[in-house]
C-alpha cells in the first residue's frame, strides 16, 4: 500500500517519468524502496514539513497519510526515511527497512501495485527495477509502448499480461535457489 500511495504522489505532481527500485539484500538484512519522479516538486519549506500527517497540499482533504505512514513503518524496524526534493524538478522518497525486524511489513503484492500504477495511468512512463538474491530485473513502460505500437498499456489483455509478467520475475530475484 506505502508503493501505490506515495507513487500516486507523482502522479498527482504530473510526472512523466516515475522510477520504482526495491532491492532486497539478504546478507545486510535490508531492504530499500525509493520511488522517485520528474513532477512538479516541493518547495523547501513543504519537504521539510511533509512527513507530518497534518500536511498536505490537497485541497479535499486536511491530511495527507501516505508519507507518514511510510516513514513510521520504515522507523519501526530500525529503518529510515529521505525525501529529496525540488521545485520544478521532481521528488525522490527511500525508505529503508531492517528485514530482520519484528516490525518489518509483509512485502505485499508488488507485481499488482506495479501493475495498477501502470494501468491506471497509461499516459506516464514507469520504470520498476527490482534488485534481490536471484539478482535483477527491470520493467521500463517505454520499452513496452514500443513492441505494443499502439496498444494502450490499460487494456485489460495487456494489465493480465504485466501483472503476470512483473509477478513471474519478481518471483524468480526473490527466491532462493
Amino acid at each position: 500500500m506505502n508503493l501505490l500511495d506515495v507513487a500516486e504522489n507523482s502522479v498527482a505532481a504530473g510526472a512523466k517519468l516515475v522510477r520504482i527500485e526495491l532491492s532486497v539484500d539478504e546478507e545486510a538484512r535490508r531492504l530499500r524502496l525509493s520511488i522517485s519522479d520528474d513532477g512538479k516538486g516541493m518547495d523547501p519549506e513543504l519537504a521539510k514539513r511533509v512527513t507530518d500527517p497534518f500536511c498536505t497540499s490537497r485541497t479535499s482533504r486536511k491530511v495527507g497519510l501516505g508519507l507518514p505512514f511510510l516513514k513510521m513503518a520504515a522507523e519501526l524496524t530500525g529503518g529510515e526515511l529521505t525525501l529529496e526534493s525540488e521545485e520544478g524538478k521532481g521528488t525522490a522518497v527511500t525508505a529503508l527497512f531492517c528485514t530482520d525486524h519484528i516490525d518489518m511489513p509483509p512485502l505485499g503484492d508488488v507485481a499488482a501495485s506495479v501493475a495498477s500504477l501502470i494501468q491506471c495511468s497509461p499516459h506516464i512512463d514507469f520504470v520498476f527495477t527490482l534488485t534481490g538474491p536471484g539478482g535483477a530485473f527491470c520493467a521500463d513502460t517505454r520499452e513496452m509502448r514500443d513492441i505494443l505500437g499502439g496498444v494502450s498499456l490499460a487494456e485489460p489483455e495487456v494489465a493480465l499480461w504485466l501483472r503476470e509478467y512483473l509477478a513471474g520475475n519478481i518471483r524468480e530475484i526473490l527466491e532462493k535457489e
